[in-house]
């Protein structure tokens, strides 16, 4: 956990075999590399304890679940390397979440873009609130949801393309639960809130070799993802070096 609150932090409470990582980022829980680290570390160390049976992944606040990544850190990648190794965090995180042993849920209070849907595709199940709607948006900025893609193609299949070449365009709530992205969209957050604590605490009383059963039939045939991810991973890092982008981020950044 960083001790900057301004700069982010990534943090994990364990009850009852319960481990809950929630991230923050006071602009709107984007992921810039320092976080994606954090995350990833706090992953390996949930899989590493005996004690866990069921992982939570949240964020904080009742705004955006995750903006995905950092266009201030995008816009200083000056070699393809450096993209080539920002764009590995997500990887990271992705791999450490199929790696675990304990099955994930995600707790989704708000909208999600690019980076954010990978965590959420990534995760075993996932809950969300109405009002949680999603968009990769990679496309518009001249790159591509590479890195996120296999995971997300797994969980909702050709609906993936939709959402990476119609890329300026929100799809609700209800549309991710129809394609199987979300596994349940609660009203409100109270409702939200006692959906994730029943399903969490269920799972804590189950039996943790049924579970990882369940888990590694579900993730059969993604074994060689830690390259597939690196090789997306360098995709996106020349990309994000091409002329298209640098001008598109700069755009952005006057915008706001």
């Amino acid at each position: 956990m960083t001790d900057n609150a301004k700069e982010g932090y990534v943090q994990t409470d364990r009850q009852q075999g319960i481990a809950t990582i929630t991230f923050f980022h006071p602009a709107a829980n984007t992921l810039p590399a320092g976080l994606l680290t954090a995350l990833t570390q706090a992953l390996h160390d949930v899989a590493a304890d005996s004690t866990v049976k069921v992982v939570v992944i949240q964020s904080a606040g009742e705004g955006a679940f995750c903006s995905g990544a950092s266009f201030n850190e995008l816009q200083s990648i000056s070699t393809p390397s450096d993209g080539k190794a920002f764009f590995s965090g997500f990887a990271h995180v992705i791999n450490a979440m199929r790696a675990c042993p304990h099955l994930i849920i995600v707790r989704v209070q708000g909208k999600s873009v690019g980076g954010g849907l990978g965590i959420i595709a990534a995760a075993d199940y996932a809950i969300a609130k109405e009002g949680a709607d999603i968009k990769l948006s990679e496309l518009t900025i001249g790159i591509g949801p590479f890195v996120v893609g296999p995971a997300i193609e797994r969980k909702i299949g050709a609906a993936f393309y939709q959402l990476a070449i119609d890329a300026a365009q929100w799809r609700t709530a209800a549309w991710a639960l129809q394609k199987g992205l979300f596994a349940e969209v609660h009203p409100d957050a109270e409702s939200l809130n006692s959906a994730v604590e029943r399903l969490s605490n269920s799972l804590s009383a189950s039996n943790p070799e049924a579970m990882l059963a369940i888990k590694k039939m579900s993730w059969h045939g993604t074994e060689h993802w830690n390259e597939l991810l690196t090789e997306r991973a360098a995709i996106s890092g020349r990309l994000v070096l091409s002329r298209f982008t640098q001008e598109a981020l700069i755009r952005f950044r006057r915008k706001k």
